[in-house]
């Protein structure tokens, strides 16, 4: 059993950025009367007591959601809504949130406690269904949705380097057999050649011999060091808008998370033709 557990980083600056991003993505696809399924595959415990012994222990989201400024965008105001001092909405409480009576929720996570904690803090929802299983193979096995619309998160650990080879394989599986759905990648920043190479992995798939439509997001809340110094947000298939929402949203992360004279940055780049 691998010993990563996302509920001692709730709410940090990766959090941010990955959240953010999912908002906007559900917020845009309910605008159509369609019914639509949300997958999670690594959904921990999707919803996190910042007072409690783990959060309480780094207090990272010292370092992220306390700091941002809800009034300096729309977008950091709607992310206000799903949070508190109290406790912190992950991704899969996001979803529950945003998403209509009719949609659907699949959610996969293989540590038994945060498997615990996630059907304990979905219970009573109808629209979910947990599995605590591999969420690489759950992807697949869950594409193309009975709804035929669909968003993914995809955002493992990498505790092991072999999840970003993981990644890119349950990507190209997955598009093969539903290449319009909306794949949202989270990765860390790390000083490691494997995600130099996983970055470049992720803007030259392919869904039917034809180069994937994406928007590449990084932030960096410092320059490049030891340890995680920001992270990724790699979205196939995105809403036509979230390009501008993040062409002003990003520069504001940069100032609210940045570690000051640290060389904190952003970037944003798409595919041709988006």
């Amino acid at each position: 059993m691998l010993s990563y557990r996302h509920s001692y980083h709730a709410g940090n600056h990766a959090d941010v950025l990955k959240h953010i991003v999912e908002i906007a993505v559900l917020d845009y696809l309910i605008e159509k009367d369609k019914p639509l399924t949300y997958i999670d595959t690594h959904s921990a415990q999707g919803l996190y007591a910042l007072q409690g012994d783990h959060a309480s222990k780094n207090k990272e989201h010292l370092e992220g959601v306390a700091k941002i400024d809800h009034s300096q965008h729309e977008l950091l105001s709607r992310y206000a809504t799903f949070s508190d001092a109290n406790w912190y909405a992950g991704s899969v409480n996001i979803a529950q949130q945003i998403l209509r009576e009719d949609d659907k929720l699949r959610c996969f996570e293989l540590h038994p406690n945060d498997y615990s904690m996630l059907c304990r803090n979905t219970q009573g929802d109808k629209r979910v269904k947990c599995f605590d299983s591999d969420g690489f193979k759950g992807l697949i096995a869950q594409v193309p949705p009975q709804t035929k619309r669909a968003a993914v998160m995809i955002d493992p650990s990498y505790e092991l380097d072999s999840d970003y080879n993981q990644v890119i394989n349950t990507l190209k599986g997955a598009l093969q057999r539903f290449a319009v759905g909306v794949y949202m990648v989270w990765y860390p920043l790390l000083s490691k050649i494997e995600v130099q190479r996983f970055q470049k992995q992720l803007e030259k798939l392919s869904a039917a011999g034809q180069p994937v439509k994406f928007l590449h997001a990084q932030l960096q809340v410092r320059k490049p060091s030891p340890g995680m110094y920001g992270s990724g947000m790699f979205i196939i298939n995105p809403p036509w808008k979230l390009k501008n929402q993040l062409q002003e949203i990003l520069p504001q992360l940069v100032k609210q998370l940045g570690e000051p004279g640290k060389g904190a940055s952003f970037s944003l780049s798409t595919s041709k033709g988006l």
